[in-house]
């Protein structure tokens, strides 16, 4: 390896190590997520979802897999709207068993069977109504089809635990 190119790792080493603070302890001040909606972007407050979310250094992680709108039963309704009021009362039931709350939620990934402008009031609703002013970011993904024929919404999360 060329004297030049240690130089250039060992400099990238010392300059990646500088910006890594010691352990410390997080106390509970430090796990609350930071929201973050920049001035210079568009407000997405309104549609329900944050530009960004910062998850605090030593917080724990969990991933919910796609929470649908089917019922303790597994039966699912035909209508979108009750699909989805399912789908976030599911996801809450996730949430609590992990012991988490929805102002935990730093990420969600919604998918849409043949998204349209009306879907978007129900999702938009229903997401500020388990939210709040708390809002997590959020990509909303149309597809064609879901993992179940009749499935025509499902929500995945990523939550920060204390």
């Amino acid at each position: 390896m060329s004297r030049t190119v240690k130089h250039l790792l060992i400099g990238g080493l010392i300059i990646m190590t500088m910006g890594v603070s010691a352990a410390t302890t997080a106390n509970e001040n430090d796990l609350k997520l930071t929201i973050v909606n920049p001035q210079n972007l568009y407000d997405p407050t309104p549609n329900g979802y944050s530009t960004a979310v910062i998850v605090p250094g030593g917080a724990k992680v969990a991933y919910i897999s796609g929470q649908g709108g089917q019922d303790s039963t597994g039966a699912l309704s035909p209508d979108f709207a009750v699909q989805v009021k399912q789908a976030y009362a599911n996801l809450r039931a996730a949430l609590d068993g992990l012991g988490a709350k929805p102002d935990q939620v730093a990420k969600l990934t919604v998918f849409v069977v043949d998204h349209d402008m009306s879907k978007l009031e129900v999702l938009t609703k229903n997401v500020k109504e388990m939210f709040g002013e708390t809002l997590p970011a959020q990509t909303l993904i149309p597809v064609p089809k879901l993992a179940v024929e009749p499935m025509l919404f499902e929500v995945e999360a990523v939550v920060m635990l204390e």
